[in-house]
């Protein structure tokens, strides 16, 4: 008879934080007693004085690269928006999917909130969960023309001035034809997942998840046309540096990865070759979780099934 394979899961927290910390914990515990084997960054688990043998089955510690998901069936994120970010840049490449814990503010990308411990336990442990594919978008850096630097991003890469008092000159590209020339303060090319993030402080419009779509959207832009753009999957955004640009740019990938920009730099921005995969524990619309993570008044709301009610059944 075939022995099935053990049951896996990659755990990442923000260790920093002492309700993380206790969650982790709990999480451990209750993840091996119904013989899930937890896999902990060695760091992480240091910081959470764990100590592996005294699990069963046994903890696995493991070194923060690019295997540490390998064979994990998802990947348990405790703490904001920013650990799902890390974690996705762990797990990039492996198709791991992402359930996020929020114990930060708004927590976007996270599905469960502290309040949910529990329930996202059990339905872990029932495997009571399904999984969504986001886009990410790959980015590309040259400098004469050389590559010089590839990574990629789940919510956005963003241009921006490495100096207060100086304006960025660049000009922007889409699909291999110049669009326009801005002296600003950056670009955001942002994922439809990214739409809430940046994005969404820099006055880009909110674009629901399913929606397959690039985004740009110029910062503090000098033009008569520096309007937030919605392009399709398939094309290819660029940004270049003009070369009279006095001081030097920065590329920011997901607020955690930078590559430093001098003048004649140029940005390629494209549909990501591996998405991330978000679990979901909950049918939810998109709607309600923007009413939800930001607070939104639906004070008045009557809805459809409402007026088919008071109708007697009949639609007008």
């Amino acid at each position: 008879m075939t022995v099935p394979e053990p049951r896996r899961v990659l755990l990442l927290a923000h260790t920093g934080r002492d309700d993380a910390r206790e969650v982790a914990r709990a999480f451990c515990k209750a993840l091996t007693d119904h013989g899930i084997i937890v896999r902990l960054l060695d760091a992480e688990a240091n910081d959470l004085a764990i100590v592996a043998s005294s699990f069963e089955p046994e903890i696995e510690v493991v070194h923060e690269d690019s295997a540490a998901a390998l064979d994990c069936e998802l990947a348990v994120v405790i703490g904001g928006d920013g650990t799902i970010l890390r974690a996705a840049e762990i797990t990039h490449g492996q198709s791991t999917p992402l359930l996020g814990v929020n114990l930060g503010h708004v927590g976007f990308l996270a599905e469960a909130e502290y309040d949910d411990v529990d329930s996202t336990i059990q339905a872990i442990i029932q495997r009571n969960y399904t999984a969504e594919e986001r886009l990410t978008i790959d980015v590309s850096v040259y400098r004469d023309k050389e590559l010089v630097a590839s990574t990629f991003a789940l919510n956005e890469a963003s241009v921006e001035k490495a100096a207060r008092e100086r304006m960025l000159e660049v000009v922007v590209e889409i699909d291999g034809r110049p669009l326009s020339r801005w002296g600003c303060d950056g670009v955001v090319c942002a994922t439809p997942t990214g739409s809430t993030a940046y994005n969404f402080s820099a006055g880009g419009p909110v674009v629901w998840p399913g929606v397959e779509a690039l985004l740009m959207v110029p910062i503090s832009a000098h033009a008569l046309f520096a309007r937030p753009m919605v392009v399709a999957p398939t094309s290819v955004l660029a940004v270049e540096v003009l070369a009279r640009t006095e001081g030097a740019g920065v590329l920011w990938c997901d607020g955690r990865r930078t590559v430093d920009l001098p003048p004649g730099a140029r940005i390629e921005v494209r549909r990501g070759a591996s998405p991330v995969h978000l679990v979901r524990l909950h049918q939810a619309p998109f709607t309600d979780r923007l009413v939800a993570k930001f607070g939104l008044s639906v004070e008045g709301w009557r809805g459809a099934s409402e007026r088919r009610r008071r109708n007697g059944g009949a639609e007008g």
